[in-house]
């Protein structure tokens, strides 16, 4: 998918500028990478590759996630053929599983396009309002308008102000390519 006319292009394979991260020969985003920049709302299309570990369990199939603001992780894992829980594929981890299990299998590329809305704070620094999420894997909806009551395991504590996109690194060889954002004003 091509970005829209304003957004801002975080990752071509044309360079990592955009990152705190590494690229690969074949010109892929390395999981573990963070972005320098900083969002609050937006739309997100990210597409990622999952390796094949058919010997490998649970959180050991191709573990990785894609955290909003830092802050909200939707998982990143081979579950191509499983039930669809909250630490598989397209969850929100520990806050809620996706609506329907969209997984390809791995080697394949994927997608997740977020609609995603900061939580609001007021002038004393206490919410107002829950952070909201609406994605798609694969062109599916797997959640809508999901309100995110806190913070994921492994996210940063929720703030004002927005924060920054990062790839989680758990060892595996998990990549990404085509990131674009279009923030919303």
């Amino acid at each position: 998918m091509k970005p829209p006319e304003g957004a801002v292009v975080l990752f071509d394979g044309s360079h990592v500028d955009e990152w705190n991260g590494k690229m690969d020969a074949r010109k892929l985003l390395k999981a573990g990478a963070t972005t320098k920049k900083k969002f609050d709302s937006y739309t997100l299309h990210i597409e990622f590759i999952l390796p094949f570990k058919p010997m490998g369990r649970g959180q050991n199939r191709g573990n990785s996630g894609v955290y909003q603001q830092g802050r909200y992780e939707v998982q990143v894992l081979d579950s191509f053929g499983l039930k669809g829980e909250n630490n598989e594929c397209g969850g929100v981890y520990t806050i809620a599983k996706p609506l329907v299990n969209m997984c390809f299998p791995p080697l394949v590329w994927q997608t997740y396009d977020i609609d995603f809305t900061g939580a609001t704070f007021d002038a004393a620094g206490k919410k107002t309002a829950n952070a909201k999420m609406t994605a798609k894997h694969n062109g599916v909806v797997i959640h809508q308008d999901l309100e995110l009551p806190k913070e994921t395991g492994g996210g940063t504590k929720e703030a004002p102000g927005g924060g920054p996109f990062h790839l989680q690194d758990h060892g595996n060889p998990v990549f990404y390519r085509n990131i674009w954002v279009l923030e919303k004003k």
